[in-house]
Protein backbone atom coordinates (compact mmCIF):
# COMPACT_ATOMS: atom_id res chain seq x y z
CA UNK A 1 0.00 0.00 0.00
CA UNK A 2 1.16 3.34 -0.88
CA UNK A 3 2.24 6.36 1.69
CA UNK A 4 -0.05 8.95 0.79
CA UNK A 5 2.05 11.89 2.86
CA UNK A 6 4.31 10.96 0.04
CA UNK A 7 2.07 12.14 -2.43
CA UNK A 8 2.05 16.24 -2.88
CA UNK A 9 1.49 18.21 -6.13
CA UNK A 10 0.94 19.73 -8.20
CA UNK A 11 3.90 22.44 -7.31
CA UNK A 12 2.28 25.67 -7.65
CA UNK A 13 5.42 27.34 -6.64
CA UNK A 14 5.16 31.09 -5.12
CA UNK A 15 1.08 30.22 -5.71
CA UNK A 16 0.82 27.99 -3.26
CA UNK A 17 -1.15 28.29 -0.25
CA UNK A 18 -0.45 29.17 3.31
CA UNK A 19 -1.55 25.85 5.52
CA UNK A 20 -2.78 25.58 9.10
CA UNK A 21 -0.30 24.82 11.58
CA UNK A 22 -2.19 22.64 13.31
CA UNK A 23 -0.45 19.40 14.86
CA UNK A 24 -2.21 16.22 16.24
CA UNK A 25 -3.99 16.82 19.53
CA UNK A 26 -3.42 14.98 22.83
CA UNK A 27 -6.95 13.14 22.69
CA UNK A 28 -6.21 11.73 19.73
CA UNK A 29 -2.99 10.32 20.78
CA UNK A 30 -4.36 8.72 23.57
CA UNK A 31 -7.74 7.39 22.11
CA UNK A 32 -5.89 4.17 20.39
CA UNK A 33 -8.18 2.64 19.14
CA UNK A 34 -11.17 3.91 16.86
CA UNK A 35 -13.45 1.98 14.37
CA UNK A 36 -14.14 2.65 10.57
CA UNK A 37 -17.36 1.90 9.00
CA UNK A 38 -17.82 1.26 5.71
CA UNK A 39 -21.21 0.74 4.27
CA UNK A 40 -23.11 1.86 1.15
CA UNK A 41 -24.32 0.43 -1.82
CA UNK A 42 -21.54 -2.07 -2.19
CA UNK A 43 -23.29 -3.39 1.04
CA UNK A 44 -26.27 -4.49 -1.34
CA UNK A 45 -24.42 -7.02 -3.35
CA UNK A 46 -21.56 -7.46 0.00
CA UNK A 47 -19.02 -9.82 -2.06
CA UNK A 48 -15.66 -9.75 -3.50
CA UNK A 49 -13.11 -12.08 -4.72
CA UNK A 50 -11.77 -14.36 -1.52
CA UNK A 51 -8.14 -12.96 -1.17
CA UNK A 52 -5.56 -15.21 1.84
CA UNK A 53 -3.76 -17.59 2.15
CA UNK A 54 -2.63 -19.75 -1.32
CA UNK A 55 -4.29 -17.35 -3.54
CA UNK A 56 -2.66 -15.68 -5.87
CA UNK A 57 -3.75 -13.07 -8.48
CA UNK A 58 -1.05 -11.60 -10.64
CA UNK A 59 -0.57 -7.81 -10.03
CA UNK A 60 -2.08 -6.96 -13.66
CA UNK A 61 -5.09 -8.68 -12.43
CA UNK A 62 -5.10 -6.58 -9.33
CA UNK A 63 -8.17 -4.56 -9.47
CA UNK A 64 -10.33 -6.83 -12.05
CA UNK A 65 -9.76 -9.41 -8.76
CA UNK A 66 -10.39 -6.71 -6.12
CA UNK A 67 -10.00 -7.97 -2.23
CA UNK A 68 -12.17 -4.63 -1.41
CA UNK A 69 -16.30 -5.07 -1.77
CA UNK A 70 -16.49 -1.65 -1.52
CA UNK A 71 -14.97 -1.45 -4.42
CA UNK A 72 -17.56 -3.28 -6.02
CA UNK A 73 -18.88 -0.27 -8.28
CA UNK A 74 -15.59 0.11 -10.26
CA UNK A 75 -14.56 -4.19 -10.72
CA UNK A 76 -18.47 -4.54 -11.83
CA UNK A 77 -17.59 -2.13 -14.57
CA UNK A 78 -14.32 -4.68 -15.64
CA UNK A 79 -15.58 -6.71 -18.35
CA UNK A 80 -15.53 -10.08 -17.53
CA UNK A 81 -14.30 -10.09 -13.78
CA UNK A 82 -15.74 -12.10 -11.54
CA UNK A 83 -17.83 -9.30 -10.02
CA UNK A 84 -19.07 -8.93 -13.54
CA UNK A 85 -20.13 -12.37 -14.02
CA UNK A 86 -21.79 -12.52 -10.44
CA UNK A 87 -23.49 -9.13 -11.34
CA UNK A 88 -24.93 -10.46 -14.33
CA UNK A 89 -25.80 -13.74 -12.97
CA UNK A 90 -27.53 -12.60 -9.61
CA UNK A 91 -29.25 -8.87 -11.11
CA UNK A 92 -29.10 -9.23 -14.67
CA UNK A 93 -28.36 -7.72 -17.59
CA UNK A 94 -28.88 -4.03 -17.60
CA UNK A 95 -28.89 -3.74 -13.87
CA UNK A 96 -26.26 -0.81 -13.26
CA UNK A 97 -24.24 -0.70 -10.25
CA UNK A 98 -26.50 2.43 -9.03
CA UNK A 99 -29.46 0.81 -9.57
CA UNK A 100 -28.86 -1.11 -6.30
CA UNK A 101 -29.65 2.97 -4.48
CA UNK A 102 -33.30 1.26 -4.97
CA UNK A 103 -32.64 -1.90 -3.31
CA UNK A 104 -30.64 -0.86 -0.44
CA UNK A 105 -33.06 -1.47 2.60
CA UNK A 106 -31.72 -0.55 6.19
CA UNK A 107 -34.32 -1.27 8.52
CA UNK A 108 -32.51 -3.32 10.82
CA UNK A 109 -30.05 -0.26 12.10
CA UNK A 110 -30.51 0.83 15.39
CA UNK A 111 -27.65 3.93 15.54
CA UNK A 112 -27.89 3.09 19.14
CA UNK A 113 -27.27 -0.20 19.12
CA UNK A 114 -24.57 -0.25 16.60
CA UNK A 115 -22.41 2.17 17.97
CA UNK A 116 -23.03 0.63 21.53
CA UNK A 117 -21.07 -2.24 20.01
CA UNK A 118 -18.33 -0.21 19.04
CA UNK A 119 -17.83 1.41 22.30
CA UNK A 120 -18.41 -1.79 24.22
CA UNK A 121 -14.99 -3.00 21.89
CA UNK A 122 -13.31 -0.35 23.10
CA UNK A 123 -13.66 2.43 20.36
CA UNK A 124 -12.85 5.51 21.58
CA UNK A 125 -13.94 7.49 18.30
CA UNK A 126 -16.52 6.41 15.09
CA UNK A 127 -15.84 7.45 11.74
CA UNK A 128 -18.41 5.72 9.23
CA UNK A 129 -18.48 6.77 5.40
CA UNK A 130 -19.97 9.51 4.46
CA UNK A 131 -19.72 8.99 0.93
CA UNK A 132 -17.33 6.66 -0.37
CA UNK A 133 -15.88 6.41 -4.10
CA UNK A 134 -19.04 5.29 -5.41
CA UNK A 135 -20.45 9.07 -4.66
CA UNK A 136 -23.28 8.08 -2.56
CA UNK A 137 -23.81 10.52 -0.14
CA UNK A 138 -25.05 9.22 3.35
CA UNK A 139 -26.45 12.37 4.83
CA UNK A 140 -29.02 14.35 3.32
CA UNK A 141 -27.44 16.74 1.56
CA UNK A 142 -28.35 19.65 -0.84
CA UNK A 143 -25.44 19.01 -3.37
CA UNK A 144 -26.79 15.77 -5.25
CA UNK A 145 -29.67 13.63 -5.54
CA UNK A 146 -27.97 10.23 -4.98
CA UNK A 147 -28.14 9.72 -1.14
CA UNK A 148 -29.38 7.94 1.48
CA UNK A 149 -32.74 10.14 2.06
CA UNK A 150 -33.90 10.51 -1.14
CA UNK A 151 -32.87 6.84 -2.42
CA UNK A 152 -32.96 3.93 -0.60
CA UNK A 153 -32.58 4.16 3.34
CA UNK A 154 -34.77 6.80 3.37
CA UNK A 155 -32.68 8.37 5.82
CA UNK A 156 -29.87 10.44 7.07
CA UNK A 157 -27.91 7.82 8.04
CA UNK A 158 -24.92 10.02 9.27
CA UNK A 159 -27.13 11.71 11.04
CA UNK A 160 -27.99 9.10 13.15
CA UNK A 161 -24.21 7.73 13.46
CA UNK A 162 -23.34 11.44 14.81
CA UNK A 163 -26.17 11.48 17.33
CA UNK A 164 -25.34 8.13 18.65
CA UNK A 165 -21.78 8.88 19.27
CA UNK A 166 -22.06 11.91 20.99
CA UNK A 167 -24.75 10.11 23.45
CA UNK A 168 -22.63 7.70 24.09
CA UNK A 169 -19.67 9.77 24.68
CA UNK A 170 -16.90 9.03 21.98
CA UNK A 171 -15.01 11.08 19.60
CA UNK A 172 -17.19 11.43 16.23
CA UNK A 173 -14.95 12.05 12.54
CA UNK A 174 -16.40 11.62 9.22
CA UNK A 175 -14.36 9.47 6.08
CA UNK A 176 -15.27 11.74 2.58
CA UNK A 177 -13.53 10.28 -0.67
CA UNK A 178 -12.28 13.31 -2.21
CA UNK A 179 -10.82 12.98 -5.58
CA UNK A 180 -13.10 9.86 -6.76
CA UNK A 181 -16.37 9.99 -7.45
CA UNK A 182 -17.68 7.45 -10.17
CA UNK A 183 -20.94 9.20 -10.01
CA UNK A 184 -20.38 12.23 -11.64
CA UNK A 185 -17.38 11.11 -13.38
CA UNK A 186 -17.27 9.68 -16.81
CA UNK A 187 -13.93 7.60 -16.92
CA UNK A 188 -13.05 4.04 -17.66
CA UNK A 189 -12.49 1.44 -15.21
CA UNK A 190 -9.49 1.92 -12.92
CA UNK A 191 -7.34 -1.27 -13.66
CA UNK A 192 -3.82 -0.22 -11.97
CA UNK A 193 -2.28 2.22 -9.07
CA UNK A 194 -2.02 4.18 -12.14
CA UNK A 195 -5.64 5.00 -13.46
CA UNK A 196 -6.25 5.34 -9.60
CA UNK A 197 -4.87 9.00 -10.14
CA UNK A 198 -5.38 8.94 -13.86
CA UNK A 199 -9.13 8.27 -13.74
CA UNK A 200 -10.24 11.00 -11.39
CA UNK A 201 -11.55 14.63 -12.02
CA UNK A 202 -9.26 16.98 -11.08
CA UNK A 203 -11.14 20.21 -12.60
CA UNK A 204 -12.16 23.07 -10.49
CA UNK A 205 -16.23 22.22 -10.60
CA UNK A 206 -15.33 19.24 -9.21
CA UNK A 207 -13.43 20.38 -6.91
CA UNK A 208 -16.38 23.20 -6.32
CA UNK A 209 -18.76 20.36 -5.60
CA UNK A 210 -16.24 18.50 -2.74
CA UNK A 211 -15.25 21.36 -0.64
CA UNK A 212 -19.55 21.98 -0.79
CA UNK A 213 -20.17 18.89 0.40
CA UNK A 214 -17.20 18.80 3.10
CA UNK A 215 -18.10 22.23 4.38
CA UNK A 216 -21.55 20.77 5.14
CA UNK A 217 -20.36 17.70 6.85
CA UNK A 218 -18.49 20.53 9.35
CA UNK A 219 -20.79 22.63 9.30
CA UNK A 220 -23.13 20.01 10.67
CA UNK A 221 -21.50 17.37 12.87
CA UNK A 222 -18.18 19.41 13.92
CA UNK A 223 -16.15 16.43 13.32
CA UNK A 224 -13.64 15.81 15.61
CA UNK A 225 -11.80 13.65 12.29
CA UNK A 226 -11.69 14.66 9.40
CA UNK A 227 -10.44 11.36 7.21
CA UNK A 228 -9.58 12.12 3.42
CA UNK A 229 -9.20 9.70 1.30
CA UNK A 230 -7.81 9.45 -2.32
CA UNK A 231 -6.42 13.15 -2.42
CA UNK A 232 -8.08 16.10 -3.33
CA UNK A 233 -8.71 17.46 -6.74
CA UNK A 234 -5.96 19.54 -8.27
CA UNK A 235 -7.64 22.15 -9.40
CA UNK A 236 -8.68 23.11 -5.89
CA UNK A 237 -4.94 23.40 -4.23
CA UNK A 238 -4.71 27.10 -4.69
CA UNK A 239 -5.86 29.44 -2.97
CA UNK A 240 -9.43 29.82 -4.16
CA UNK A 241 -12.20 29.29 -1.07
CA UNK A 242 -13.06 25.28 -2.21
CA UNK A 243 -9.32 24.66 -1.99
CA UNK A 244 -7.39 22.39 0.79
CA UNK A 245 -6.10 25.14 2.53
CA UNK A 246 -9.11 27.24 2.55
CA UNK A 247 -10.87 24.22 3.59
CA UNK A 248 -8.54 23.25 6.57
CA UNK A 249 -8.93 27.01 7.92
CA UNK A 250 -12.43 26.94 7.98
CA UNK A 251 -12.57 23.20 9.35
CA UNK A 252 -9.76 24.33 11.99
CA UNK A 253 -12.05 27.30 12.89
CA UNK A 254 -15.19 25.37 13.99
CA UNK A 255 -13.34 22.77 15.44
CA UNK A 256 -9.66 23.82 17.06
CA UNK A 257 -9.39 20.49 18.91
CA UNK A 258 -9.99 18.31 15.35
CA UNK A 259 -7.38 16.53 13.67
CA UNK A 260 -7.17 15.01 9.76
CA UNK A 261 -5.08 12.49 8.22
CA UNK A 262 -2.32 12.71 5.47
CA UNK A 263 -4.29 11.86 2.15
CA UNK A 264 -5.19 15.53 0.65
CA UNK A 265 -2.29 15.66 -2.07
CA UNK A 266 -0.52 18.79 -0.13
CA UNK A 267 2.18 19.83 1.87
CA UNK A 268 0.54 19.40 4.86
CA UNK A 269 -1.09 16.35 6.98
CA UNK A 270 -2.53 15.09 10.34
CA UNK A 271 -1.58 12.19 11.65
CA UNK A 272 0.29 9.10 8.70
CA UNK A 273 -2.11 6.64 7.23
CA UNK A 274 -0.94 3.03 7.18
CA UNK A 275 -3.30 0.64 5.45
CA UNK A 276 -2.81 -3.24 5.67
CA UNK A 277 0.59 -2.78 6.22
CA UNK A 278 2.71 -4.23 8.72
CA UNK A 279 5.24 -1.70 10.39
CA UNK A 280 8.62 -2.97 12.04
CA UNK A 281 9.50 -0.26 14.30
CA UNK A 282 8.33 2.68 16.23
CA UNK A 283 6.93 5.55 14.32
CA UNK A 284 8.10 8.87 15.99
CA UNK A 285 5.39 10.79 14.52
CA UNK A 286 1.65 10.14 15.20
CA UNK A 287 0.29 7.61 13.01
CA UNK A 288 -3.02 5.36 12.37
CA UNK A 289 -2.92 1.62 11.10
CA UNK A 290 -6.22 0.87 9.47
CA UNK A 291 -7.59 -2.09 8.05
CA UNK A 292 -10.71 -4.48 7.99
CA UNK A 293 -11.18 -7.26 9.73
CA UNK A 294 -10.91 -9.75 6.49
CA UNK A 295 -9.40 -8.91 3.39
CA UNK A 296 -11.66 -5.94 3.06
CA UNK A 297 -13.69 -2.82 4.44
CA UNK A 298 -17.45 -3.43 3.22
CA UNK A 299 -19.06 -6.29 4.05
CA UNK A 300 -17.67 -9.45 2.00
CA UNK A 301 -20.16 -12.15 2.27
CA UNK A 302 -17.58 -14.83 0.27
CA UNK A 303 -15.65 -14.23 3.54
CA UNK A 304 -15.39 -16.46 6.58
CA UNK A 305 -13.58 -17.13 9.72
CA UNK A 306 -10.50 -18.38 7.41
CA UNK A 307 -10.02 -14.75 6.07
CA UNK A 308 -11.20 -12.95 8.81
CA UNK A 309 -9.18 -11.85 12.61
CA UNK A 310 -9.72 -13.55 15.82
CA UNK A 311 -10.67 -11.51 18.73
CA UNK A 312 -6.87 -12.60 19.73
CA UNK A 313 -5.35 -11.74 16.76
CA UNK A 314 -7.33 -8.55 16.89
CA UNK A 315 -5.89 -7.86 20.48
CA UNK A 316 -2.28 -8.64 19.48
CA UNK A 317 -2.71 -6.23 16.19
CA UNK A 318 -3.65 -3.17 18.77
CA UNK A 319 -0.68 -3.51 21.05
CA UNK A 320 1.66 -4.53 18.25
CA UNK A 321 0.42 -0.58 16.78
CA UNK A 322 0.26 1.41 19.92
CA UNK A 323 3.74 -0.30 21.28
CA UNK A 324 4.92 1.36 17.73
CA UNK A 325 3.24 4.79 18.42
CA UNK A 326 0.00 4.06 16.82
CA UNK A 327 -3.61 3.85 16.55
CA UNK A 328 -5.52 1.41 15.44
CA UNK A 329 -8.70 2.13 13.13
CA UNK A 330 -9.97 -1.08 12.88
CA UNK A 331 -13.36 -1.48 10.45
CA UNK A 332 -16.72 -2.64 10.64
CA UNK A 333 -18.62 -3.65 7.86
CA UNK A 334 -21.90 -3.49 8.20
CA UNK A 335 -24.22 -5.86 5.99
CA UNK A 336 -26.94 -4.22 3.86
CA UNK A 337 -29.29 -3.68 6.20
CA UNK A 338 -27.31 -2.27 9.01
CA UNK A 339 -26.23 -5.51 11.23
CA UNK A 340 -23.14 -6.50 12.17
CA UNK A 341 -22.20 -9.75 10.95
CA UNK A 342 -21.80 -12.34 13.70
CA UNK A 343 -18.02 -13.32 13.01
CA UNK A 344 -16.94 -9.56 13.15
CA UNK A 345 -19.16 -9.10 16.54
CA UNK A 346 -17.06 -11.76 18.33
CA UNK A 347 -13.97 -10.35 17.27
CA UNK A 348 -14.79 -7.12 18.24
CA UNK A 349 -16.79 -8.23 21.61
CA UNK A 350 -13.52 -10.12 22.55
CA UNK A 351 -11.26 -6.78 22.20
CA UNK A 352 -13.79 -5.24 24.41
CA UNK A 353 -13.22 -8.02 27.27
CA UNK A 354 -9.76 -7.63 27.08
CA UNK A 355 -9.55 -3.91 27.58
CA UNK A 356 -11.71 -3.97 30.61
CA UNK A 357 -9.09 -5.74 32.06
CA UNK A 358 -5.87 -4.05 30.17
CA UNK A 359 -7.38 -0.83 29.20
CA UNK A 360 -4.86 0.63 31.40
CA UNK A 361 -1.94 -0.47 29.28
CA UNK A 362 -2.77 0.90 26.10
CA UNK A 363 -5.30 4.19 26.77
CA UNK A 364 -3.18 7.09 26.92
CA UNK A 365 0.15 5.05 26.92
CA UNK A 366 3.25 6.30 25.10
CA UNK A 367 5.95 3.85 23.40
CA UNK A 368 8.48 2.63 25.72
CA UNK A 369 12.70 3.11 24.52
CA UNK A 370 11.96 0.23 21.95
CA UNK A 371 8.67 -1.49 20.68
CA UNK A 372 10.22 -5.10 21.72
CA UNK A 373 12.96 -7.86 21.73
CA UNK A 374 14.45 -9.47 18.76
CA UNK A 375 14.89 -12.26 20.71
CA UNK A 376 13.14 -14.80 23.20
CA UNK A 377 9.46 -14.77 24.13
CA UNK A 378 7.57 -11.80 21.85
CA UNK A 379 5.78 -9.02 23.59
CA UNK A 380 5.61 -5.60 23.18
CA UNK A 381 6.10 -2.48 25.44
CA UNK A 382 4.08 0.56 26.79
CA UNK A 383 4.44 3.27 28.88
CA UNK A 384 2.03 5.63 31.15
CA UNK A 385 4.11 7.73 33.00
CA UNK A 386 6.71 6.13 34.59
CA UNK A 387 5.15 2.81 34.19
CA UNK A 388 5.95 -0.07 31.56
CA UNK A 389 3.54 -2.01 30.28
CA UNK A 390 5.24 -5.13 28.98
CA UNK A 391 2.57 -7.69 26.27
CA UNK A 392 3.06 -10.58 26.67
CA UNK A 393 2.09 -11.99 23.20
CA UNK A 394 1.84 -15.64 23.84
CA UNK A 395 1.40 -16.51 27.29
CA UNK A 396 0.90 -19.82 27.07
CA UNK A 397 4.70 -20.68 26.84
CA UNK A 398 4.47 -20.03 30.86
CA UNK A 399 7.23 -17.54 31.88
CA UNK A 400 8.62 -14.39 30.28
CA UNK A 401 12.43 -12.88 30.64
CA UNK A 402 12.53 -9.36 31.94
CA UNK A 403 14.83 -6.55 29.94
CA UNK A 404 17.87 -5.19 31.92
CA UNK A 405 15.99 -1.95 32.38
CA UNK A 406 13.02 -3.77 34.18
CA UNK A 407 14.76 -6.42 36.42
CA UNK A 408 14.68 -4.16 39.82
CA UNK A 409 11.44 -2.32 39.12
CA UNK A 410 7.93 -3.32 41.20
CA UNK A 411 5.89 -5.92 39.00
CA UNK A 412 2.62 -6.83 38.89
CA UNK A 413 0.24 -8.47 36.46
CA UNK A 414 -3.44 -6.91 35.17
CA UNK A 415 -5.03 -8.95 37.68
CA UNK A 416 -3.55 -7.43 40.91
CA UNK A 417 -0.98 -10.89 41.52
CA UNK A 418 2.87 -9.78 42.25
CA UNK A 419 5.12 -11.43 39.64
CA UNK A 420 6.45 -14.58 40.75
CA UNK A 421 10.31 -14.46 39.85
CA UNK A 422 11.51 -18.11 38.42
CA UNK A 423 13.38 -20.48 40.90
CA UNK A 424 16.12 -20.99 38.34
CA UNK A 425 16.66 -17.03 37.00
CA UNK A 426 15.34 -13.93 39.01
CA UNK A 427 15.60 -12.53 35.39
CA UNK A 428 12.53 -14.48 34.50
CA UNK A 429 8.80 -14.01 35.29
CA UNK A 430 5.88 -16.96 35.75
CA UNK A 431 2.56 -15.82 33.99
CA UNK A 432 -0.05 -16.96 36.37
CA UNK A 433 -1.96 -19.61 35.09
CA UNK A 434 -5.00 -17.87 35.08
CA UNK A 435 -3.79 -15.53 32.25
CA UNK A 436 -2.12 -17.95 29.97
CA UNK A 437 -5.00 -18.42 28.14
CA UNK A 438 -5.54 -14.78 27.39
CA UNK A 439 -4.50 -13.00 24.02
CA UNK A 440 -2.18 -11.26 25.46
CA UNK A 441 -0.68 -11.11 29.19
CA UNK A 442 0.37 -7.11 30.73
CA UNK A 443 2.73 -6.98 33.35
CA UNK A 444 3.12 -3.54 34.52
CA UNK A 445 6.74 -2.47 36.05
CA UNK A 446 5.61 0.46 38.17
Amino acid sequence: MMNFEKRTGPDLGADAPTYPTQGVPDWYRDAKLGFFVHWGLYSVPAWAVQHGEGVNIPTEDAYAWHQYAEWYGNTVRIAGSPTWERHQQLFGPGTSYEDLADRWDASAFDADAFVGELVGAGARYIIPTTKHHEGFCLWDTATTGFNAVARGPRRDLISEFHDATRRAGAKFGVYYSGALDWHVSDFPAIESDTDLFRFRRNDAHFARYSAAQLDELVARFSPDVLWNDIEWPDGGKGRDEYAVAALLERYFDAVPDGVVNDRWGVPYHGFLTREYTDIPEIIPEPWESTRGLGYSFGFNQAEDERHSLSGAALIRLLVDVVAKNGNLLINVGPAADGSIPELQRSAMRELGAWLQANGHAIYGTRPWIRMGERSGAPRRYTTTGATVHMHALDPSVGTIGLPDELRTRDLRWSDGSVAERSAQDSAVVVIPAGLREEAVAVLSAG
